[in-house]
C-alpha cells in the first residue's frame, strides 16, 4: 500500500474509532532502544514488508500501559513463519477488497502481558501471530464472514469479533467466536444461519 493510500487509512479510522495513542512519534521513540532491523528485512525479503505500517504490526497488548510492558514487541524468530501467513491474508483481503480501511492496534504479545491483559490462555497473540483491527466506518464486516466460511479452512483462519468491535484475525487454527468468545456467538454464525433461512 502506497503512502497516500496509508494516511487515508489512518484519517478513515480514526473518524471511525478512537485511533490508538501508539503512533510514529512513540514508535520512533521506542525503536531507539530495541532492534527491529531483521525483523523488517524479513518482511521485506517476503515481499510483506507494507502491508501493514510496521509501527501498527508490532503493537502489544492495547493494556500496555496498566500491564506496565512495551507499548510495542518484536515476535520471536521462530514466529515468523505465522506473521507472514498473516500478512498474505492481510493483503489478500485488502487486495480483494473483502477488509476495508483497517488499523491494527494488537498484534505480538509475551505470555505474562497477555495474561495480564486478559488474553486468552494459549492465544494465537503469544504461540503464533494474530492482529487486531479497528475497522473504519463503513466497512462490511459480513463480508469477511464470507471469505471465512469459503475460504477460512484453506487458510487456517481464526476470525473473531469482540464486544468491543474490534475483529481479530490469525491463521492458527480455523475458528470463530463472537462476544462471549464462544462460537455460537460468532457474528460469522450468525449470518450463516441467517442465509440458509
Amino acid at each position: 500500500m502506497n503512502e497516500w493510500k496509508r494516511a487515508i487509512t489512518v484519517l478513515l479510522i480514526s473518524t471511525a474509532a478512537q485511533a490508538d495513542e501508539r503512533d510514529l512519534s512513540l514508535f520512533a521513540q521506542w525503536t531507539a532502544d530495541h532492534q527491529t532491523r531483521p525483523f523488517r528485512e524479513m518482511l521485506v525479503d517476503a515481499r510483506l514488508y507494507g502491508v501493514v505500517p510496521l509501527y501498527q504490526l508490532l503493537r502489544s497488548a492495547s493494556d500496555w500501559r496498566q500491564c506496565r510492558a512495551e507499548p510495542f514487541a518484536v515476535p520471536p524468530a521462530a514466529q515468523w513463519p505465522d506473521v507472514r501467513s498473516t500478512l498474505r491474508l492481510l493483503d489478500l483481503l485488502s487486495d480483494e477488497r473483502i477488509l476495508g480501511p483497517y488499523e491494527v492496534v494488537s498484534a505480538y504479545r509475551a505470555p505474562a502481558l497477555n495474561r495480564c491483559a486478559g488474553g486468552a490462555v494459549g492465544s494465537a497473540h503469544t504461540r503464533a501471530f494474530a492482529v487486531d483491527l479497528l475497522l473504519a466506518k463503513g466497512s462490511d464486516p459480513q463480508a469477511l464472514c464470507r471469505f471465512w466460511q469459503r475460504y477460512g479452512k484453506v487458510w487456517n483462519m481464526g476470525l473473531g469479533r469482540y464486544p468491543s468491535g474490534r475483529i481479530h484475525i490469525d491463521t492458527a487454527g480455523y475458528r470463530t467466536w463472537g462476544g462471549d468468545f464462544s462460537p455460537d456467538s460468532s457474528f460469522c454464525v450468525r449470518l450463516a444461519n441467517d442465509e440458509t433461512r
